[in-house]
């Protein structure tokens, strides 16, 4: 089966630089501007996170029902939510998650590890029994970055997208196999 993982168009916070994680914002005009910019392709059947800016990209490049999943929500960045690197470095406990690859528990929020089961748990459930050419993901930067580097064994931080870009994956059942990057 195919599988399209698409990062949500650029919402105000994104273009600030800020984590956002559980705050539930909207795409921002330069954002839908952006998708609607770009072609995509084709997908039998979308899923997406339940927060805004995703469902909003996904109704935005989809012609079709969005299906939502609580489990594909990005990682709730606890105390450094909605705050950008400016903010936080002084910050001892967003230092030490630096220092420690984004790996250290995050005050209030989440792991990267708990964050990286719940996305890939999600993923492989929904897929599980799924009979379809193409299905098509529209989440968060970080639930991609979550489901290909637990799916493909390569490293988190080296799936980063930009707003709007993605991957076009072929998945087995078992592994993830990164066809392209939509760009």
């Amino acid at each position: 089966m195919k599988v399209i993982l698409i990062r949500h168009g650029r919402t105000y916070g994104n273009s600030l630089g800020r984590l956002i994680g559980v705050t539930d914002e909207e795409l921002c005009s330069e954002g839908i501007e952006e998708i609607l910019s770009r072609k995509y392709p084709e997908a039998d059947i979308v899923f997406s996170s339940p927060l805004k800016r995703c469902v909003q990209t996904a109704k935005l490049i989809y012609d079709k029902p969005i299906n939502t999943d609580d489990g594909l929500r990005e990682m709730n960045f606890g105390i450094f939510e909605n705050k950008n690197h400016e903010e936080l470095k002084e910050e001892p406990h967003y230092i030490r998650w630096l220092e420690t690859g984004c790996e250290s528990q995050v005050p209030q929020g989440e792991t990267k590890r708990e964050f990286t089961k719940r996305c890939t748990t999600a993923f492989k459930r929904i897929l599980e029994d799924l009979d379809c050419g193409t299905a098509a993901f529209v989440v968060h930067g970080g639930t991609v970055m979550a489901v290909l580097s637990a799916l493909t064994g390569g490293d988190f931080h080296s799936f980063l997208l930009k707003n709007g870009q993605g991957y076009v994956c072929e998945f087995d059942g078992k592994e993830l196999k990164i066809l392209y990057k939509l760009e």
